[in-house]
């Protein structure tokens, strides 16, 4: 009976334990302070304390049944969507960028999870130990050690998702407040779904999925093809010095030396298979670039290692260009930024950045829109005036309540008629609505095409903001 080649690959594959070893080297060192500063950024912003009058003392507090965001002394309303909106595409074309010069370096150093399956990585390590330790443990039956290393691993790990849930909550509410709720069982539902939900989430993906999700889940290593070019640093296996004439061989007797090595036709790769070993998602870089690899740098850290045990040079495996490899004599390698695409996307960043920081920069304390209700246009009063009515919305967008006052300029004062009130208070975040009318007299109306209505928070004339609206009046051609 013949099988059929889905009968043969199955739909899925068996996921295979990735086993890593422990490395030491720069790029190693880098991978850890990033995530040091990364996780004491993120579980300890929600605790920094922030002094407001309308809101709890939390540096960084998304206040969703206030409609409005936190962030120190900034305030972000839903009217500032725009800022989103930047920032997001400011985060695209930043990733491009990098892409474009250093390959998926967003992957190996400052994805969420890279940081967390590093962490977790970590904590597997701490309890049962380097490489062989952990593949004996994997290997052996099911006694009361294999259960107590493998159940405190998985604890650990549960610990860590859980507290990332409630830290990601926190962000949402007086952190303090939460966590006595949360433990007293008084806090809302939504709190308990959410910590819920970011816990198993977490412990998955980063306990027990780990390279899955880069590999069949994340989206990103499918098209990262689009943006490299041949000019992109990546890490790469220099193939030609590694495997020479007839290929890498172990370092025994009689090919210990580079020139030993180089007599017999021998590639610098002493085949110790370290670079597989430290990979965090188990490929091996000596098969070329892949899209599993997520540029961590770890093999590099790996391979020079060996390089320097055995007083061979530096930079079997580095990061690289597919042009400075395939020349024939390979220069040092180094950043190419003077290309079109990669100048574009500069540029791009740049502006966009630079408008972000200036429009949050020069936001007033309100925004204020006027429209003229243009059904009718003007209405003739019985004694001949001529009465235009407008429509105001005023937003608070400063941290407290605001009164403001609405003027006119270029009619007279008694020609704006603001019906009962003559002021507005508006809460932050929220808007006011007013209905004015303006009444001239029909020689008045001939002669104004245009004035102004000055809005002004009370106690802060240098915060005034005017707008210009025209009048209607019959006989003036539309």
């Amino acid at each position: 009976m013949q099988t059929g080649l889905e009968d043969q690959l199955g739909l899925y594959q068996k996921r295979i334990p990735i086993f890593t070893r422990s490395v030491k080297g720069k790029f190693r060192r880098f991978k850890t302070s990033v995530l040091v500063l990364a996780y004491a950024i993120f579980f300890l912003l929600p605790w920094l304390p922030w002094s407001r009058l309308d809101a709890p003392a939390q540096a960084v507090l998304f206040d969703l049944p206030g409609r409005r965001f936190l962030i120190f002394g900034l305030t972000v309303y839903p009217q500032d969507v725009v800022w989103l909106a930047l920032l997001l595409f400011i985060a695209a074309i930043l990733l491009f960028f990098v892409t474009g010069l250093v390959g998926r370096a967003f992957c190996g150093y400052f994805c969420f999870q890279t940081l967390w399956t590093d962490f977790y990585i970590w904590i597997e390590h701490l309890i049962q130990g380097e490489r062989p330790a952990r593949v004996r443990l994997y290997r052996q039956p099911w006694d009361r050690e294999k259960v107590l290393k493998v159940g405190g691993t998985h604890a650990l790990w549960l610990l860590a998702s859980f507290w990332t849930g409630v830290t990601f909550a926190a962000y949402f509410a007086y952190a303090p407040q939460l966590v006595l709720d949360f433990f007293t069982g008084q806090a809302a539902a939504a709190a308990y779904i959410t910590i819920g939900i970011l816990t198993v989430s977490t412990y998955a993906a980063a306990g027990l999925m780990r390279e899955q999700i880069c590999t069949y889940v994340c989206p990103y290593g499918r098209f990262q093809s689009v943006m490299y070019e041949a000019e992109t640093l990546a890490v790469h296996y220099d193939a030609r010095r590694g495997e020479a004439a007839h290929g890498r061989a172990s370092a025994r007797a009689g090919q210990r030396t580079l020139a030993e090595r180089h007599e017999k036709g021998l590639g610098d790769c002493v085949d110790c298979g370290l670079c597989v070993q430290v990979c965090p998602v188990g490929i091996d870089i000596r098969d070329g670039l892949q899209y599993k690899c997520i540029s961590c740098g770890l093999c590099i850290d790996a391979c020079n290692t060996i390089m320097d045990s055995f007083n061979f040079p530096r930079g079997l495996i580095r990061y690289d260009s597919e042009k400075n490899l395939a020349s024939p004599t390979p220069t040092a390698p180094k950043v190419q930024w003077k290309r079109l695409k990669t100048i574009g996307y500069g540029v791009a960043l740049i502006l966009m950045s630079a408008y972000l920081v200036y429009s949050i920069g020069t936001r007033g304390s309100f925004d204020r829109a006027v429209n003229q209700i243009r059904q009718p246009l003007y209405v003739v009063l019985s004694n001949g005036d001529i009465r235009n009515r407008y429509q105001i919305r005023i937003t608070n967008k400063a941290g407290q309540d605001q009164v403001y006052v609405i003027s006119a300029h270029g009619i007279p004062a008694d020609a704006l008629d603001l019906g009962n009130f003559s002021e507005i208070a508006v809460k932050p975040g929220h808007s006011g609505l007013v209905q004015a009318s303006v009444r001239l007299s029909p020689t008045l109306a001939a002669q104004t095409h245009q004035f102004e209505l000055v809005i002004t928070p009370q106690g802060k004339p240098a915060e005034a903001r005017s707008e210009t609206v025209r009048f209607d009046s019959p006989g003036r051609r539309q």
